[in-house]
C-alpha cells in the first residue's frame, strides 16, 4: 500500500506554482501500488485527481479528495528492423524521454521537444507542437481501470485521438490511470520541417541537411525564445486551444482582418492562431496584479509571483470575452481547471 499523506501542499506539483492543498496524497511508483490502493473501499468512494508533472492544470481551490501522482519510471526499447518500440513509465518526464530517443537516433519525437509534463499525460492531451501530434508516434498504452482493477492495453485507434483530445478526456475521464506508454519510432527519419519557424531557424543556422538532433535543438530554441521556464515563472505552456472554424467563418474574419494567422485544414475548416487573436486584443505581456500573459507569447498565461489560481482564471475569462467580442470566436481552455 502506498503511503497516504494528509493536507499536502500542491504548489510543487503544478507548473503554475499556485498554492492549493490536497486532503490526501499518494505517490504511485509501480502498478501494484494502484492495485493495493484501490483494494481499500475508502479510496474507491473518494473523489480523486490524477497528476503527473502538473503541467496541464490550474488549481483554483483546494482539492478535498485524493490526489494520485503517477511516478512510475523506466524506459525500454524493442527494435524490429527500422522500427523501434520505446516504452516509458507514466511518471517519466516527457522531455527526458524525447532526449533519450533523439540521442539514439530514434526519429519521430524531435518536434515534440521541451513540452512540459509527464509521459502518462501525453496521450490524455494528445500533445502536439510544430506540425506533429502525439498520435503520430503513439503505439499503445497500459492503463489501470479503477472500477474493475484490470490493467488494459489501448491501441492508437482505441484512444480516439483528436486535436488536444482523446478518450481519456471524455468517456474515460477519471476512470483510468495510465501507467506506461509505448511509442513507435523509426531509424529512418522522415523530418517534418513544414512549420515555418523551424525552416527559418535552420536557415539562420545554415543547416542544409538537418538531423533529428538538429530539429530537436531548433525546436527547443524556438520554445525557449517564446515560452517562460516553469521553474522560474509559473505557467502551463499554451493555455488555450487554437480554435478550428468553418471556412465561411474564417473568410468573414479575414475580410475585416486580412492578416489573420491561420492554417487550412481538411473538410473546409481553418485553424486560427489563438496567440495572434489574443495579441490583437491587447493582451500580450499584460499584467494584472501577479498574473498576466507572457511578453513573448500571448497564448501563455503566467504566475509572476504569488498569484492565485483564481487570479489566473479571471484573466483567462477576460481574454475569452475580448476575443469573442472582437472576432466572434470562442476560445477553449487547454488546461484542466480544478
Amino acid at each position: 500500500m502506498p503511503e497516504i499523506l494528509e493536507n499536502i501542499s500542491l504548489k510543487n506539483f503544478n507548473t503554475f506554482g499556485v498554492e492549493a492543498k490536497a486532503r490526501w496524497f499518494a505517490d504511485i511508483n509501480k502498478e501494484d501500488d494502484l492495485i493495493n490502493l484501490f483494494s481499500d473501499p475508502k479510496w474507491m468512494s473518494t473523489e480523486r485527481l490524477i497528476v503527473g508533472g502538473g503541467s496541464n492544470m490550474l488549481f483554483t481551490q483546494d482539492f478535498d479528495g485524493l490526489v494520485i501522482r503517477v511516478n512510475i519510471k523506466g524506459i525500454t526499447q524493442i527494435e524490429d528492423g527500422d522500427d523501434v518500440y520505446v516504452t516509458a513509465g507514466g511518471g517519466e518526464v516527457w522531455n527526458n524521454l524525447v532526449n533519450y530517443c533523439v540521442d539514439r537516433d530514434f526519429a519521430g519525437m524531435e518536434n515534440l521537444s521541451l513540452i512540459p509534463g509527464s509521459v502518462g499525460a501525453s496521450p490524455v492531451q494528445n500533445i502536439g507542437a510544430y506540425g506533429v501530434e502525439l498520435k503520430d508516434v503513439f503505439f499503445s498504452c497500459r492503463a489501470y481501470m479503477i472500477e474493475t482493477g484490470a490493467i488494459l492495453s489501448f491501441s492508437n485507434t482505441d484512444c480516439k485521438f483528436d486535436y488536444r483530445d482523446s478518450i481519456f478526456k471524455k468517456e474515460l475521464k477519471g476512470k483510468v490511470i495510465i501507467t506506461a506508454v509505448t511509442y513507435k519510432l523509426s531509424k529512418k527519419p522522415s523530418l517534418n520541417i513544414t512549420y515555418g519557424a523551424i525552416a527559418a531557424e535552420l536557415q539562420n543556422r545554415e543547416i542544409e541537411a538537418p538531423t533529428i538532433k538538429d530539429i530537436s535543438t531548433v525546436v527547443s530554441a524556438i520554445r525557449v525564445s517564446k515560452l517562460p521556464d516553469p521553474s522560474t515563472i509559473g505557467n502551463a505552456g499554451s493555455f488555450f486551444k487554437n480554435p478550428v472554424v468553418s471556412k465561411d467563418t474564417f473568410e468573414r474574419i479575414q475580410s475585416v482582418f486580412p492578416d489573420t494567422v491561420h492554417y487550412c485544414l481538411p473538410n473546409n475548416t481553418v485553424k486560427l492562431a489563438a496567440g495572434w487573436l489574443i495579441e490583437q486584443c491587447g493582451w500580450k505581456g499584460k499584467k494584472i496584479g501577479q498574473a498576466g500573459t507572457w511578453k513573448n507569447q500571448a497564448l501563455v498565461l503566467v504566475n509572476y509571483g504569488n498569484a492565485s489560481g483564481l487570479d489566473i482564471y479571471d484573466i483567462s475569462e477576460k481574454i475569452i470575452l475580448d476575443v469573442k467580442d472582437k472576432f466572434g470566436v470562442l476560445l477553449e481552455r487547454e488546461v484542466n481547471v480544478i
